[in-house]
């Protein structure tokens, strides 16, 4: 039976980016950038299979790298070559069965995302060679030997060319074969060896990313950072999973902040799911998340009685809509108590008990995080404090195998957008019961350090 095997390409040796130690081993984000790449490919459903190709230098770094992120996809790593070319080759020789696909990706592209990487295996149903590409922004002029434009190609037709690049692997095997009996044989990427020695075989263009871009210089490493700070997912907001139900049945949850609006609906979703679930908030048990023995009381009550908690969630906020200059400083402190120090007091008293069970913390931000807005300093402020917080988190507690996300819902009706905005139409607000059912989706999930995006769906049907 064919499989979908995704081949890291991770044999480069940092020359042009002036290191000692290759850029695929440098951090960024809190991991380093072929882990970043290896997550993305272990938790596509499509991917059956994952070989990573290196430096034999590097051999024992990708398997202890494999070991701790305890990578179940990974089943081959193999031993590159001088040229990039070498490294595909290893790749293509290490399989067999001409129907696998083979999904060539850099190690140091670590932004890609599944939808260029599905998009990619739907085109290998019908395509034997796939590439991936964006338009290209600038218009792209070619010079002669004296450096004068010599002609302007139609930049409606050029593409700056991406990874994934995709093949069946009887397809790449055979342009290889043919392409080492050219005595002048020299080539910079896979597709072009295909295109090249196999011009009969059309080379199918899936649509990049602009983010999906390849660490190459200094420069890239801080880019790239910032991305993965913008980085969000799309919630799975339409039904809880069945996944969910199954992950939730029995469970131990905590919601702090679950009186009203979006925890009440987490706590009543998950308790119809099977959960036990407890639900603390200043109004209705009395314990406010800006005081750190209040939530180490409600998290050792609920371990005391069920001797675990699984998921603790921390949806509890405070929105004041005030222009700084005026604001009271008893409101200045009780929003950055509730809203900043909240979530620092809920991870760390959680700590413990998410240890012992290998749990989830799920944290809550606002679309308001990426950049300060008037009338929401202190808002913005700290919902952006929650997001950095949630990403250093993730890699804390990583070897722990505690996960910790952010659901970042757009603007929601609950009490607290009602008081300070009153009635607005309904079809501009997502419903508190759609963020409660995104944020359960992902505390049963695998990943971690993500921000989850919860978008309201417009409606797009022709009247």
């Amino acid at each position: 039976m064919s499989k979908n095997v995704a081949v890291i390409l991770a044999g480069g040796n940092g020359s042009r980016f002036g290191q000692d130690l290759p850029k695929q081993f440098l951090k960024v984000a809190g991991k380093k950038v072929i882990e970043h790449t290896i997550d993305v490919f272990e938790h596509n459903d499509l991917i059956d299979e994952i070989a990573v190709v290196t430096r034999s230098e590097f051999i024992a770094d990708v398997e202890q790298l494999v070991v701790n992120n305890h990578y179940g996809k990974v089943r081959k790593i193999l031993v590159g070559g001088k040229e990039r070319y070498h490294s595909s080759l290893s790749a293509i020789n290490a399989y067999t069965d001409d129907t696998d696909n083979l999904i060539f990706h850099d190690a140091v592209r670590p932004l890609v995302n599944n939808r260029i990487i599905n998009d990619c295996i739907d085109a290998l149903q019908k395509y034997d060679a796939i590439d991936v590409a964006i338009p290209v922004a600038d218009t792209i002029i070619q010079v002669d030997k004296t450096d004068c434009i010599n002609t302007i190609p139609t930049r409606s037709l050029l593409r700056s060319g991406q990874t994934p690049q995709c093949f069946k692997r009887g397809t790449i095997h055979k342009a290889y074969e043919i392409a080492l009996q050219d005595p002048n044989f020299v080539t910079t990427d896979d597709c072009g060896v295909v295109r090249k020695y196999m011009p009969d075989t059309p080379v199918f263009v899936v649509k990049g990313e602009v983010f999906n871009m390849k660490i190459t210089y200094k420069e890239d490493l801080f880019l790239v950072d910032k991305l993965f700070q913008l980085k969000s997912q799309e919630g799975s907001q339409d039904a809880l999973t069945e996944k969910t139900r199954e992950q939730l049945n029995g469970k131990v949850l905590v919601v702090f902040g679950g009186s009203y609006g979006i925890g009440a609906d987490v706590v009543r979703l998950a308790k119809e799911c099977g959960a036990k679930v407890y639900p603390y908030s200043r109004s209705l048990n009395g314990v406010d998340v800006g005081q750190i023995e209040q939530v180490e009381k409600a998290l050792r009550e609920v371990s005391e009685k069920e001797g675990k908690i699984d998921y603790v969630a921390n949806t509890a906020g405070i929105l004041v809509k005030e222009a700084l200059s005026s604001m009271e400083y008893k409101r200045i402190q009780q929003s950055v108590s509730v809203n900043m120090l909240g979530i620092i007091n809920v991870a760390k008293a959680s700590y413990p008990y998410l240890a012992q069970t290998k749990g989830s913390l799920l944290a809550y931000t606002s679309s308001s995080y990426t950049r300060g807005r008037m009338m929401y300093s202190i808002y913005s402020a700290t919902k952006a404090a929650v997001v950095n917080l949630v990403q250093a988190l993730a890699e804390e507690w990583s070897n722990d195998h505690i996960r910790i996300n952010c659901i970042n819902p757009e603007r929601t009706k609950t009490p607290m957008r009602v008081s300070n905005f009153g009635n607005e139409p309904e079809d501009t607000l997502l419903k508190s019961e759609t963020v409660a059912v995104a944020s359960l989706n992902t505390i049963t999930s695998e990943f971690t350090g993500e921000v989850i995006d919860v978008k309201r769906k417009l409606n797009t049907s022709v009247l």
